[in-house]
């Protein structure tokens, strides 16, 4: 699908044992990248290395887990570190770690809007900065944001100015490394059928139901498939599936219109849960 766009490239993916990550891993490992994957827990890591062995094409490809967590940036800075020393070098870096929590505002404990701002954006930052001595002229750079970080919703009050930062970083990043040849990509997915889905469903508000509603859940691998597609063809932001374009297409070009939208559809939630 993606030819030998990534065939060869040195890649590290943070969040890479399970979900999207997993998925992004999956797919390099397939297109014959080498890859280094990076999260918390060893045992994911371990199995996921083990199946991105068995995807990949050549006997030659190289591939890491290395435990470790990205929101502390000695931590961070290690586990580039280690990415370099297993591959070779750097191509690629991913950075798809992440955590969401949907509750109302006044139900969110304050420490919430530290954690996912530690996780979702300041990560982001911490491996970006470990990485960028190691990348060079035509090395490429992917951040893993969410359509909430660019299309604000209902019981996302940390999550989603966690993700509008890292998709306002990717931007940033991506004017001051262009005349150094490294692209910049921001992935804005929709709902995904994750492990973190899940847990996040457990306490999600109705009205924040509602909203995700209107956009499909899509597969890992069809978000990962995505990614991969948009950088071969260069793309700043990527967008997987066609309704999620669609509903940004519309909260950019006709905001007055999608908020009556938005509104109406949070009213009726509240209404059918007795509010």
């Amino acid at each position: 699908m993606h030819g030998d766009n990534f065939r060869g490239a040195r890649a590290l993916v943070t969040g890479g044992s399970s979900g999207i990550g997993r998925a992004i891993a999956l797919a390099l490992a397939r297109a014959g990248a080498h890859v280094a994957i990076v999260a918390r827990r060893p045992g994911p890591l371990e199995d996921t290395r083990a199946a991105l062995r068995a995807a990949a094409p050549d006997a030659a490809q190289r591939f890491a887990a290395i435990a470790a967590d990205v929101a502390d940036p000695e931590q961070a800075a290690r586990a580039v570190e280690e990415a370099v020393a297993a591959l070779g070098g750097l191509d690629l870096v991913v950075n798809n770690a992440g955590a969401a929590r949907a509750l109302r505002f006044e139900d969110t404990p304050l420490a919430e809007f530290r954690r996912l701002l530690d996780v979702n954006f300041l990560a982001a930052v911490a491996v970006t900065r470990a990485a960028l001595p190691h990348l060079g002229r035509g090395a490429r750079i992917a951040n893993v944001s969410s359509l909430a970080g660019a299309l604000a919703i209902y019981g996302y009050s940390a999550y989603a100015p966690s993700k509008f930062a890292l998709t306002a970083f990717s931007e940033v990043l991506r004017q001051e490394l262009r005349p150094r040849g490294i692209a910049v990509a921001v992935l804005l997915p929709p709902d995904t059928d994750t492990p973190q889905l899940a847990e996040e469903n457990r306490e999600k508000p109705p009205e924040t139901r509602a909203l995700a509603g209107n956009v499909p859940v899509l597969a890992p691998d069809t978000v990962a498939d995505a990614l991969l597609a948009g950088l071969a063809r260069g793309r700043a932001v990527i967008v997987p599936g066609w309704r999620a374009r669609a509903t940004l297409w519309l909260a950019r070009h006709a905001p007055g219109l999608a908020r009556r939208v938005i509104d109406r559809d949070i009213a009726r939630a509240a209404r059918r849960g007795g509010a």
